[in-house]
């Protein structure tokens, strides 16, 4: 019988972290007051907050998500890549990302944020892990899908770490946060290396990049994506007729470059009405009948 060799890459939680950081209970005791008020909704952005060494070896391991096997969105709403499960992580990304989901970072977040159910991460990385978009690329602004669809677990705070050496704000690609009634950006994140942003997720937490990415043919926005959840959330974060829904997409106000997103949503939301309407079975029964 013949040996399997094996290369097994250990890491402490503090291999992880810049050590101005070290003690994750003492940050989030004191930046909890700050996230907790933020506008337009509890968020926050922390620089370095990691050991940069271990986000260059994750870097390093980040493949063009053009490939084969990874998600790619392009419709009015969106033009961006990602990839699915850890199938795309190397041993270093792994590891790290084990770490984001550990308790210790998890008491952390639940601290900071002040969610009182426990929170829970998502070994399945459902929408999340790597996330790429190119040159012109962008995000439309949305509230995020509500609930898991393999756990029904309920989504309650996005956690993004940025990976852009180098990236210049003519670039673009800043992490916009708008206000309920959709009339102004209220706050921007640049996706620097080494930035940890994060902000809770509500069927009102309006986010995203709305304007095609000017960053060089070059370059890409490459980030590492992470969400958790709890079982169950406060009643006052929960809407008539919005208590499940997937990715909820919004144009800004008399924006003509949303025009396009605008006539799009409004032929699917007309198509989701038709199919609520429909009996399931005339409905696939139409489906096929012509080819969609």
């Amino acid at each position: 019988m013949t040996a399997l060799a094996t290369t097994v890459i250990t890491f402490t939680d503090q291999d992880f972290l810049n050590p101005k950081f070290k003690d994750l209970q003492e940050v989030a005791r004191y930046y909890k007051n700050a996230y907790a008020t933020a506008d337009p909704f509890p968020n926050i952005a922390f620089n370095d907050f990691f050991n940069p060494d271990v986000l260059d070896a994750i870097l390093a391991e980040f493949t063009d998500l053009d490939a084969d096997g990874n998600l790619k969105y392009t419709t009015p709403n969106e033009l961006k890549l990602a990839s699915i499960g850890e199938r795309r992580f190397g041993p270093v990304t792994k590891a790290f990302a084990r770490f984001l989901n550990s308790e210790p970072f998890l008491m952390f977040l639940q601290e900071l944020t002040g969610i009182e159910e426990p929170l829970l991460p998502d070994p399945y990385f459902e929408g999340a892990a790597f996330h790429q978009i190119k040159p012109g690329g962008f995000l439309k602004i949305h509230a995020d899908f509500n609930k898991n669809r393999r756990t029904g677990l309920d989504r309650r705070l996005n956690v993004l770490v940025y990976l852009n050496k180098d990236w210049k704000d003519e670039y673009g690609g800043h992490l916009e946060l708008w206000n309920r009634d959709m009339t102004r950006c209220v706050k921007k994140m640049l996706p620097a290396f080494n930035t940890l942003g994060m902000f809770s997720t509500t069927s009102h937490s309006w986010h995203g990049l709305p304007n095609p990415l000017t960053c060089p043919p070059d370059r890409s926005r490459q980030s590492l994506a992470l969400y958790y959840y709890t079982n169950g959330r406060p009643s006052n974060e929960v809407e008539s007729g919005l208590e499940e829904h997937t990715t909820i997409f919004k144009d800004r106000k008399d924006s003509e470059v949303d025009a396009k997103m605008r006539s799009f949503n409004t032929a699917h939301g007309l198509k989701d009405f038709v199919k609520d309407l429909t009996p399931p079975l005339i409905f696939r029964a139409a489906k096929k009948l012509v080819g969609k």
